[in-house]
């Protein structure tokens, strides 16, 4: 039974560290339990398909195989991508993944905003095609899961396994905080997981086909997007 006591207005900064002193020290997968275990159908997985999400979705199968996946579909992915969603499908059948499509189409976008907005202003595009989207997943629900790592970028290394996100009104919780590029690959491996092919030819982080890139071995593994603008994330970890 889910705990219905927790939940964003009902709880602080002071509590969200005492919940993260509670959780020090664990594993991953005994934070994808405890999640579950506290927000039942009220926790949604944002999930990017990309390297973490394979494990996160393997950890999630071992403890809630029929959990709500909520994928962002702008319409811009790769293939190999729309592919991998479809491998994943075939692997875990209960799984419920949803589509969240944008409210404009690439073309009624185009005709509002002119051609390859995201070129010109990629803030706008990733509002418009992810950042409202994933409002609207979250609409009635308490807690989503990410697979952020504080590895991956200076924004990203202070992130907690249970964190309050001022943006969506919600909890935000991320398992897989400890791991490394590293430990990431090596469970894919061991457990002979469905992956990206791109992750094969240098890109680390895949998101949108027009704003990423292979990163040429790049410590940073966000330095693949969007770039020549100097940003590194689409808006929903703001």
């Amino acid at each position: 039974m889910a705990n219905a006591g927790l939940c964003y207005e009902q709880l602080d900064d002071a509590q969200v560290a005492e919940l993260n002193t509670q959780l020090a020290g664990k594993e991953a997968l005994d934070v994808v339990r405890w999640a579950y275990d506290q927000f039942g159908d009220d926790l949604v997985y944002a999930c990017s398909f990309g390297a973490e999400a394979m494990v996160l979705i393997d950890l999630i199968d071992r403890v809630k195989p029929d959990a709500r996946l909520v994928f962002l579909d702008t319409d811009v992915h790769f293939p190999e991508t729309y592919a991998l969603i479809e491998r994943v499908s075939e692997r875990y059948p209960r799984l419920n993944i949803e589509r969240v499509r944008p409210a404009l189409t690439l073309e009624e976008q185009a005709k509002q905003y002119g051609e390859a907005l995201w070129s010109r202003d990629p803030d706008a595009c990733c509002r418009i095609r992810k950042v409202e989207p994933m409002a609207r997943a979250l609409s009635g629900v308490r807690a989503w899961m990410s697979g952020l790592r504080r590895e991956q970028s200076p924004t990203r290394a202070k992130t907690e396994f249970v964190n309050l996100d001022h943006k969506f009104r919600s909890i935000k919780i991320c398992p897989l905080i400890h791991w490394t590029w590293k430990d990431v690959w090596t469970y894919i491996v061991q457990h002979g997981l469905p992956y990206n092919p791109l992750h094969d030819q240098g890109y680390p982080s895949i998101g949108c086909r027009p704003c990423t890139q292979p990163t040429g071995g790049r410590e940073d593994s966000r330095a693949g997007r969007w770039a020549g603008f100097g940003k590194t994330e689409c808006g929903l970890h703001a």
